[in-house]
């Protein structure tokens, strides 16, 4: 590695081991916050904040220029019980280092962290904003959604979460939806009532067969499942309510209110969302990034899981170091030359979008 290659690298084992070391369950992060604003500093950074959620702008931020995003969370889920590893230890061994939230999603963190340190003081054709953000892993409102307002606009964001560096420009999003079919209460062993159960087995059927007439590129399909379902009290009676539960996966092919409206408009239950918050997201294939991306034989794909681009108004992707099935794992654990080449994979993607600025 060259000089600077090599001390970003061991900067940045250096701040993910201290991370490791540090509890940052989701609505606890305040910790690794206070770490993560004191590395930045350090490196003569000027920083903001707000709850658990630190970011700061390159040197030379311009309000007339177009702004990129870079952001990745701080929190991790709780240890699991299948831990051989003290969890808050970070171990090295193999090539690999140990530790709860090195795959997710650490190594994005600092890695993304490094390469703003690497263009925080060049005069740069577009802006640029790292945010080290909370909450994610419980989907919480106090994350990143409670700074967009401080950071907008932004022209797309770059978000950090373990994909072998490839670029997810496609994630669902979820809706979970508690579903009511009423009837009329009745004996059963008489011809009376209305029973509920049975209004809501056709709305069931119609979830299981209904086709979207839009299919995502990357995503496919819209994915509707029941997974609960409620009703009655008492083996002689007729039931007069049956209430359901349908967890609704959506595309980038439509937002979730526009789903919630079809959906009421050919059932008869009633259909209460949760949330319509957590949005499908994507990148569209017009835009700058996404052409530098294929002229670097980047790949492309559609993830499943759920991150912090739901809660982004702005056009998005996800992309990292480390391997989306290590995270919540026991003994998790990335790469050592995962963090390298995610720094690296950074840095060379966004210089190959300001060379064609200027």
């Amino acid at each position: 590695m060259e000089v600077n290659r090599q001390t970003y690298y061991d900067e940045a084992l250096a701040l993910l081991s201290q991370l490791i070391q540090t509890p940052s369950f989701s609505k606890e992060e305040n910790d690794t916050a206070e770490i993560i604003d004191q590395f930045l500093v350090d490196h003569g950074v000027a920083t903001y904040r707000k709850g658990h959620n630190v970011w700061a702008q390159n040197k030379y931020f311009d309000p007339d220029k177009e702004t990129i995003l870079l952001n990745s969370h701080h929190d991790t889920v709780k240890p699991n019980k299948g831990y051989s590893n003290d969890p808050f230890k970070p171990i090295q061994r193999d090539g690999k280092l140990y530790g709860l939230g090195s795959n997710d999603a650490g190594g994005c963190l600092v890695s993304l962290i490094m390469t703003f340190i690497h263009f925080y003081e060049q005069q740069l054709p577009w802006n640029l904003i790292i945010a080290a953000t909370a909450e994610e892993e419980n989907s919480g409102s106090g994350g990143v959604e409670s700074i967009l307002s401080d950071l907008k606009p932004i022209t797309f964001g770059v978000v950090g979460e373990p994909t072998e560096m490839k670029m997810g420009v496609a994630e669902k999003g979820l809706m979970v939806l508690d579903c009511e079919a009423k009837g009329k209460a009745g004996h059963a062993a008489r011809d009376q009532g209305i029973n509920a159960i049975y209004k809501a087995l056709s709305d069931i059927e119609w979830f299981r067969t209904f086709e979207f007439d839009k299919e995502s590129e990357f995503l496919g399909p819209i994915k509707m499942s029941v997974t609960m379902i409620e009703s009655g009290y008492q083996h002689n009676v007729v039931p007069d309510t049956c209430k359901f539960v349908v967890d609704v996966r959506t595309t980038d092919s439509y937002s979730n209110t526009e789903v919630l409206d079809i959906i009421r408009q050919h059932v008869s239950c009633k259909v209460t969302p949760r949330s319509t918050r957590l949005n499908p997201s994507s990148l569209p294939s017009s835009l700058a990034i996404s052409k530098v991306a294929d002229q670097l034989g980047i790949d492309k794909f559609g993830s499943p899981t759920t991150s912090d681009q739901a809660v982004m108004d702005f056009p998005t992707f996800k992309m990292g170091p480390g391997r989306s099935e290590r995270s919540h794992t026991p003994d998790e654990f990335i790469y050592l030359d995962e963090i390298d080449s995610g720094i690296q994979g950074y840095i060379r993607l966004l210089q190959n979008l300001f060379d064609q600025e200027n």
